[in-house]
C-alpha cells in the first residue's frame, strides 16, 4: 500500500506494534502498557542531556543580558509553552514580560482546540515579529512532529531578528536543525495511540522545558541551594513558604520571620541578607546587586550544611 502523505514517515505518526490490541485489554493492563511505554521517556531524555545542558546555558546567558525567553508552539506543544511562561513569574520572580508564550490561535486556543491554525506559516512569523526580538532574546520553538508551519514561521522570523533559537521536537530527523542554534529531540518512539502526541511526546517535551527553565533559573541566582528565594508572595500559601524559607536560613521563629519579611517588603532574598548581614533594606538590595543576585555570594554562606542538619534532625523525629 502506497500513501501520498508527508506525515506518514514521522515517528510521531508511527503505529506502535506493542499496543495493537489495546482496545481488547482490561483497564489494569492498559495502565501497565502505558507505564511501560512511558519508561522510554527517561532514556530518550538521557540521550539528549548534553544538548539540554547547552540550552540551559543559552537561556541563562540571554536572561543575564536582559533578554527574553519566548515559547512558540501549537496544540499540545503550544500549551506546554504557555504553562512554562505562566509558572516562571510566581516561581522565580520573573517579570511576565520576560517569559512569553506565543500560541497558534491565540489565548482562546489554550482551552479550546482550534484545528488548522497550526498550518499558518505567515501568522507564526507575524506573531513573533510583533515582539521586536533582538540578539539578547532566546526563542524556544516547540513542535513534536518538527513540521508545524506556524512554529516554522515564528522561528524563521526569529532568525531574521538575530535571536538565539532552541528547537524542541520528538523528530530527530527534522531538517529545521539547519537553521536553529540548537535542536533537542528526545526520540520516544510511536505513541500508545498512533499520532497522539499529547502522550509520550508531550510528557518528554514538558520534561525538557521544565529542565531548561528551572536549571537556567538556578544558574542566574533564582534559588539559594534548592530554596525558592525569588518566590512571589501573592497568596497566603506563598507567604507561608516565604516565612518557612526565612526560618530555615536564619533560625528566626516563624513570627519573627514574618516581621522581617514585612520590613523587607516581602522580598525573601532581601530579608535573608538583612538578617544574615545585619544591614537595612537598601544595603541588602545593594549587596544583592553586587553579588549578581546570588544570595550565597551576598552573605558569604553555604546553605547546604544547615539544611542537611535540619533534615537529619527531622528524620530522627
Amino acid at each position: 500500500m502506497t500513501l501520498q502523505s508527508k506525515w506518514q514517515q514521522l515517528p510521531t505518526e508511527a503505529i506502535n506494534p506493542a499496543t495493537l490490541a489495546i482496545d481488547k485489554l482490561p483497564p489494569a493492563e492498559i495502565v501497565d502498557l502505558m507505564i511501560k511505554e512511558d519508561r522510554k521517556i527517561l532514556a530518550a531524555l538521557t540521550h539528549e542531556k548534553e544538548r539540554i545542558a547547552i540550552g540551559v546555558e543559552m537561556i541563562a546567558h540571554g536572561l543575564r543580558k536582559g533578554g527574553r525567553v519566548v515559547f512558540v508552539g501549537a496544540g499540545t506543544s503550544g500549551r506546554l509553552g504557555v504553562l512554562e511562561a505562566a509558572e516562571l513569574p510566581p516561581t522565580f520572580g520573573m517579570d511576565p514580560h520576560v517569559v512569553i508564550a506565543i500560541m497558534a490561535g491565540g489565548q482562546s486556543a489554550v482551552a479550546h482546540a482550534r484545528e488548522g491554525v497550526e498550518d499558518d506559516f505567515e501568522e507564526g512569523a507575524r506573531s513573533v515579529a510583533r515582539l521586536r526580538l533582538n540578539a539578547k532574546d532566546v526563542v524556544i520553538g516547540v513542535s513534536a512532529s518538527g513540521m508545524t508551519p506556524f512554529v516554522r514561521g515564528g522561528l524563521s522570523r526569529a532568525r531574521k531578528a538575530g535571536a538565539k533559537i532552541i528547537f524542541v521536537t520528538c523528530y530527530p530527523g527534522t531538517e529545521l536543525q539547519t537553521y536553529v542554534d540548537l535542536t533537542i529531540a528526545p526520540s520516544v518512539g510511536p505513541e500508545v495511540i498512533a499520532g497522539s502526541t499529547r502522550l509520550k511526546a508531550g510528557t518528554a517535551t514538558k520534561m525538557v522545558l521544565n529542565i531548561l527553565t528551572t536549571a537556567a533559573s538556578v544558574r542566574i541566582g533564582k534559588t539559594y541551594g534548592n530554596l525558592m528565594v525569588d518566590v512571589q508572595t501573592t497568596s497566603e500559601k506563598l507567604k507561608d513558604r516565604a516565612r518557612r524559607i526565612v526560618t530555615i536560613v536564619t533560625d528566626l521563629s516563624y513570627d519573627d520571620a514574618d516581621k522581617l519579611l514585612r520590613r523587607a517588603r516581602w522580598n525573601v532574598k532581601v530579608a535573608i541578607v538583612m538578617e544574615k548581614a545585619h544591614v537595612g533594606y537598601q544595603r541588602a538590595l545593594a549587596r544583592l546587586r553586587e553579588a549578581d543576585d546570588f544570595v550565597r555570594e551576598a552573605i558569604g554562606e553555604d546553605i547546604e550544611p544547615r539544611v542537611r542538619a535540619l533534615l537529619k534532625k527531622a528524620a530522627k523525629g
